[in-house]
């Protein structure tokens, strides 16, 4: 894709986030023992319970006996009929994985489901902006099947020979309620975000346990199979991750954003979009002009939020 039209993309993205719906399917599966099985199926409430608070969401949520094969393909036909090109979807694995060398599964109850099959779920589905969040073991080896251009991609492990029970989901739903994920503090938290935050916390785990990391997470937003571990502009990798907003600000009292303050807030996402852009263009760019557009930006930025914080 060229820049110019990597551009086009993300203005438009930018436009619709206020107004579009968001679409959330978690699927948490068989544990295998009970201290697993309790373990997945918290983690699935605790993301329900975070993604449920944002306005226009719509969040399904299977787990344990009910994470069939035949539920999943159900939920991704059912947001598929629903959802417009306009709305974003993300997609939620929580568990065992297995990888035989050829094909990555999700271990599910009753017949597994193939990193292939869920690709052809989500193929199916309208929405632009996809995130796929696979934390289970193994995930890495889906990695495959599952990147595609527009689609945000996350794994909880390196390859398809990381087994161990990843850890990664439990950050991954502390990213979504810890402020400390917002750091560019703008009240909403992206996947960019929430993958670093994840990623860095099972890092600081592993540390501070004295154990052997036995997964590494990774992300890929440019349909390349090989994904990273630190995304950056140096390699391309990021950009789609930081537009993909999972929490979007709370309202006070519950009370619907005015016209002129909905107005505000697109004003300053895509304020927000350019300079992200910017940044992954500077290597191509003469220093005083990258300087010169990154100030005009941010002093637009901060006029904007004043009339926001009014």
């Amino acid at each position: 894709m060229g820049r110019g039209m990597k551009t086009c993309l993300l203005l438009l993205w930018a436009s619709l986030n206020l107004s579009a719906a968001d679409y959330f399917v978690t699927v948490a599966g068989l544990g295998g023992a009970p201290e697993y099985e309790t373990q997945f199926t918290k983690w699935a409430q605790d993301l329900e319970h975070e993604l449920s608070a944002s306005a226009d969401a719509h969040v399904v949520t299977l787990s344990g006996a009910n994470a069939t094969k035949q539920h999943v393909e159900q939920a991704l036909q059912r947001v598929a009929s629903e959802a417009t090109s306009a709305d974003s979807f993300a997609l939620f694995l929580i568990g065992h994985g297995t990888f035989d060398g050829a094909d990555y599964k999700i271990n599910l109850a009753g017949p597994d489901m193939t990193g292939v099959e869920l690709a052809q779920g989500l193929n199916r589905i309208p929405a632009r902006r996809q995130l796929v969040v696979n934390m289970t073991s193994c995930s890495g080896a889906s990695l495959a099947a599952l990147a595609k251009k527009d689609r945000v991609v996350i794994s909880a492990t390196k390859s398809g020979n990381e087994k161990n029970a990843p850890v990664f989901a439990r950050y991954w739903v502390d990213a979504l309620r810890d402020p400390g994920a917002d750091t560019d503090k703008n009240g909403s938290v992206s996947a960019l975000e929430a993958f670093r935050y994840a990623e860095r916390k099972t890092a600081a785990y592993f540390e501070a346990e004295k154990l052997l990391a036995t997964e590494h997470a990774l992300i890929t937003d440019t349909a390349n199979a090989t994904g990273v571990r630190d995304p950056k502009p140096e390699n391309g990798q990021g950009l789609l991750a930081a537009s993909f907003v999972l929490i979007r600000p709370r309202v006070d009292g519950g009370k619907a954003l005015s016209p002129e303050k909905q107005r505000l807030v697109t004003k300053k996402e895509d304020l927000e979009a350019k300079i992200d852009r910017l940044k992954y263009e500077k290597a191509a760019m003469e220093e005083s002009d990258y300087k010169q557009q990154l100030t005009a930006l941010l002093l637009e930025l901060a006029r904007t939020q004043a009339e926001l914080d009014k």
